[in-house]
């Protein structure tokens, strides 16, 4: 959580108030360390300062505070006074109350390490506190435009066909530094950017399992020493309830003086996890996020510098992780295990399908337009794109089972094959036509096909049961082939067009031009006549 001391608005660098030209601002004593930053100007003629600085302050004095004949052990008292409060520097006008910039203070903040600032008569002290808030303004939409650009990248990122890589190459870009996804068990499951050195890789991964919530079946036995710290860096732990855990060695009990092994810490384990915890090994400032999801997925980020909006940025990320890793909807898992359990034990689909939410329901295949194979991740994050649960990765193709109320539209990076409506007795036939569908838009080059409903045909005239025997009895030379089979109504289905049929099968177009000649050959008919080919696609149909 911020320091409520520290106000809103981004810090201004020294080096940017002193680049101002029209303030004529000049530093004379102290270090030039563009590090040092301004929050903001406070002006003062009290002689000690501390009770009325909050940190952060270039302090403004004309020095009406300073006695006749002040040595140097009154500027030594003043300067120590104004770093002990946490003043960023000192700015000291010249005139009217004196000529010159004492040299006594000069030499004092160069002891103390406290930049000095010279501010000439013709700028008033509010002449600098108006620029420097000018400055801050410019810096907080410099910001503001920064976090929303990054958030739109990153929930463009989630929208991919591998989401979880791509938000985390996203956030690792955003950041400057390297991004990884711990799973439940403290695995690396995936990460992004430039690979830090060990010391900075074994923090990281110490700092996850600082605000990892453990599973019930997973409590650690506490140890007769407490909890080690994470590293060996300063920590600092934030949760919900801003909770700030502190120093290496703290320990989360029931009480202040809870021994190790007691109740309170069984109890700690449970709840007292934060939310993030932050450290700094090496030079690097390390983060760590706890998803949302409660399955034990952690956020881990590693940069190199800590700029103004970065911890916004990362809590997006950790929101759109959240949602890829976790369960989509909070009631689906109890009715899909016992759906499951329920076939396993000889209950026919119609039976539980009540169980998953629906009577009728629709087949999605689908495949990344990459060529990377889906994952199951990736599969999920199809899955919640589609309003379902109900995923399965078969080899390179995502199947799904979408609910017949909810549409099922295009989704950017994948290829899609939609069935009809089916009971689930029909489900078989219906994951048949949502693989039909997704070989022709694959080799139609469309983002999504539909085996939908039509008008009524001529086919439909013709009853059934003598369509399906006249159907079997045509097919009947090749039935024992299915891969004679598939390729003759892929073949049709696209206008004899041998290349893209090649495509929608993954084979090569002489392989298409064999199979169908063999087909010729069985079937005995010659398959350039427009009359025989429509009497095998209804024999097809039917199958």
């Amino acid at each position: 959580m911020p320091d409520p001391a520290v106000p809103p608005t981004p810090p201004v660098p020294l080096d940017a108030l002193l680049a101002r030209a029209d303030l004529g601002l000049r530093r004379i004593a102290g270090p030039a360390d563009p590090a040092v930053v301004v929050h903001w100007a406070h002006t003062s003629e009290m002689a000690d300062p501390y009770p009325y600085l909050l940190g952060g302050e270039l302090l403004l004095s004309a020095g009406v505070h300073v006695p006749d004949g002040a040595g140097a052990g009154y500027f030594d008292a003043y300067v120590s006074r104004i770093v002990a409060a946490g003043g960023a520097a000192l700015g000291f006008g010249v005139a009217p109350v004196h000529d010159t910039v004492p040299g006594a203070l000069v030499e004092a903040c160069e002891m103390h390490g406290l930049p000095l600032v010279e501010v000439p008569p013709r700028t008033t002290f509010s002449a600098v506190a108006r620029a420097l808030w000018q400055l801050m303004a410019r810096a907080r939409t410099a910001e503001l435009r920064r976090v929303t650009e990054a958030q739109q990248s990153l929930a463009t990122a989630a929208a991919r066909p591998d989401p979880v890589p791509s938000v985390l190459q996203q956030l690792a870009r955003r950041l400057g530094g390297r991004a990884v996804l711990y799973g439940p068990e403290g695995t690396r499951l995936a990460g992004a950017g430039p690979e830090p050195g060990e010391e900075v890789r074994t923090a990281l991964a110490k700092l996850a399992e600082v605000v990892r919530p453990p599973s019930p079946g997973h409590l650690r036995t506490p140890s007769p020493e407490g909890p080690r710290p994470p590293s060996a860096g300063h920590t600092r732990a934030s949760s919900p309830g801003h909770t700030r855990a502190s120093s290496p060695g703290h320990r989360v009990g029931s009480g202040p003086d809870a021994p190790a092994g007691s109740p309170g810490d069984l109890h700690a384990d449970l709840t007292a996890r934060p939310s993030s915890a932050s450290d700094t090994v090496a030079g690097v400032r390390l983060v760590a996020h706890a998803l949302g999801n409660g399955e034990g997925f952690v956020l881990g980020t590693a940069a190199p510098q800590r700029d103004a909006g970065d911890h916004t940025i990362a809590s997006v990320a950790a929101v759109l992780l959240s949602l890829l890793t976790g369960e989509r909807h909070s009631g689906s898992g109890a009715g899909r295990s016992s759906a499951l359990v329920r076939l396993l034990l000889g209950a026919a689909p119609a039976e539980v399908a009540p169980l998953l939410g629906g009577d009728r329901w629709r087949v999605v295949h689908g495949r990344p337009d990459g060529r990377a194979a889906p994952d199951p991740v990736t599969a999920s994050a199809l899955g919640a794109a589609l309003g379902s649960s109900l995923v399965d990765v078969a080899g390179e193709v995502v199947r799904v089972l979408v609910p017949d109320g909810r549409a099922v539209e295009r989704v950017p990076g994948w290829t899609l094959g939609v069935s009809a409506a089916a009971a689930p007795r029909d489900w078989p036939a219906a994951d048949t036509q949502a693989a039909r569908a997704l070989a022709r838009a694959r080799a139609t080059r469309a983002p999504l096909l539909r085996h939908g409903d039509r008008p009524t045909a001529l086919t439909d005239l013709v009853p059934p049961a003598e369509a399906d025997a006249h159907a079997r009895a045509l097919l009947t030379p090749i039935e024992q082939s299915p891969a004679l089979v598939d390729t003759l109504r892929t073949w049709l289905s696209l206008h004899g067009s041998w290349d893209r049929t090649a495509v929608a099968l993954d084979v090569h177009r002489n392989t298409v031009r064999q199979r169908i000649a063999r087909c010729a050959a069985l079937l005995d008919a010659d398959l350039d006549d427009p009359d025989v080919r429509m009497e095998l696609w209804f024999a097809l149909r039917r199958t």
